[in-house]
């Protein structure tokens, strides 16, 4: 069963679940919600040496070897969000969603062409079925919750896969398809009308790989990302 057929599966249950409890609706709600993230990459800097189809290092005018540093960023990327939730409980509640999410981020690339440093940033953008699973604590109007979040990806801009080509040859088990991670955060509901901001954070990597060659300090250098963000979203209660 594919991504799509598992997350329409998803669906199908959380609408059933909708209908059957429409009769009894103390203490459920459902709805739909949508907002932005904003995103972006962490991983440490990392330097290697550029190694030529043969096996060579590739070699400078002076005769050193031609290093490469891939450079972390803090700059922020902002995508869409969008789907629907689902709260049993009232004073303490379990609110599990399906979300349509997009996220991304950059980061630097600087090679060395011969003796000239040549920089390059690399804008990366996915998009991901998120299913948060949260449990939260509601007083009055507003709520904290705080639980977690398995993303499965659906896409992306290939960016990603072709700035890390050239540094590993095992390319197609270092991106995950499946992450896991975590979501911590507070509302407020006015009406039928809600707002929530949240920090998301991630238990597992986005690319993790060893690069084909040498790190300046000796040893293979391990490229590790992984994604951060800020979510703000408005929701709609339906039932």
């Amino acid at each position: 069963m594919n991504i799509l057929k598992k997350v329409a599966c998803i669906c199908l249950l959380c609408i059933f679940a909708a209908s059957t409890v429409k009769a009894q609706k103390k203490g459920f709600a459902f709805g739909i919600k949508g907002g932005v993230n904003l995103s972006r990459l962490t991983m440490g800097d990392v330097f290697t040496t550029r190694y030529d189809d043969n096996g060579n290092p590739y070699l400078g005018y002076d005769g050193k070897e031609v290093k490469d540093n891939l450079k972390q960023s803090f700059s922020t990327r902002t995508g869409a969000v969008g789907g629907i939730y689902m709260r049993f409980g009232r004073t303490i509640f379990i609110q599990p969603e399906v979300l349509v999410s997009t996220k991304g981020g950059s980061f630097e690339i600087v090679q060395m062409d011969r003796e000239q440093p040549v920089s390059k940033t690399v804008d990366i953008k996915y998009s991901n079925i998120d299913v948060p699973l949260l449990i939260g604590l509601k007083g009055g109007p507003i709520r904290i919750l705080a639980g977690p979040v398995t993303s499965f990806r659906i896409g992306d801009n290939q960016r990603l896969r072709d700035a890390f080509k050239q540094y590993t040859s095992d390319l197609n088990n270092a991106l995950s398809e499946a992450s896991f991670g975590y979501q911590l955060g507070a509302g407020i509901d006015i009406g039928n009308i809600s707002l929530d901001v949240r920090k998301e954070g991630s238990f597992t990597n986005l690319a993790s790989f060893q690069v084909n060659g040498q790190s300046v300090g000796g040893g293979n250098a391990s490229v590790k990302q992984k994604i951060s963000s800020w979510q703000v979203t408005l929701g709609l209660k339906l039932l």
